[in-house]
């Protein structure tokens, strides 16, 4: 391929395929049993907390979006919200404790135990995601973290750690958007058929 720009984005589409390949068999059994524990938490009546930050936000608000509004199927809305998505919320826990609280603090306001905590960090080193982690585990909140190849300090405190191999923060975020449909479309087929 003579044009350089054309030849880079072709680049670009291999190496996606690339990180989703090497994930794939790497994710797999923890994405089996994070639909389990989300089609668990759903079916009793509890909820789908999620929070990252930057792509990681759009991401999380995405998956929430998914599950209260739909993925592919007509059904009911479950119960599923992004803690990036109230501007009056984080400027003010920013402001009154500091950024590292903002997710933590509405972990505290809407967790319960039985709920899942969704926390994307491609990095694993966000110090907001890791304390909304912690304090998710600390009131019975199953976490998931969905990290790059490196986890960091989020592995200590997920209950289930979903580490795409790779350390490209594009191909780690491209890897979880795919991880977000599956689990949207296995938590419809079992909830909704």
């Amino acid at each position: 391929m003579s044009d350089p720009v054309a030849a880079r984005c072709l680049q670009a589409f291999e190496d996606t395929a690339g990180a989703h390949r090497r994930a794939a068999p790497v994710l797999v059994e923890g994405l089996a049993r994070t639909v389990t524990r989300i089609v668990t938490a759903l079916a009793a009546g509890g909820k789908v907390l999620a929070c990252g930050n930057g792509g990681s936000a759009a991401e999380s608000q995405h998956f929430a979006a998914e599950l209260s509004g739909r993925f592919r199927r007509e059904r009911t809305a479950w119960p599923a919200m992004a803690l990036t998505v109230d501007t009056s919320a984080l400027t003010a826990i920013g402001n009154d404790y500091g950024f590292d609280r903002v997710f933590a603090r509405q972990v505290e306001a809407f967790g319960r135990p039985g709920d899942v905590l969704l926390v994307l960090s491609t990095s694993g080193r966000s110090p907001n995601v890791v304390a909304a982690a912690r304090e998710g585990q600390a009131r019975g909140l199953h976490v998931v973290a969905l990290t790059g190849g490196d986890p960091g300090p989020l592995a200590a405190v997920a209950d289930e750690v979903l580490a795409v191999p790779d350390s490209d923060t594009a191909r780690v975020q491209e890897v979880h958007l795919t991880v977000l449909h599956v689990l949207c479309d296995e938590i419809e087929r079992a909830l909704a058929g």
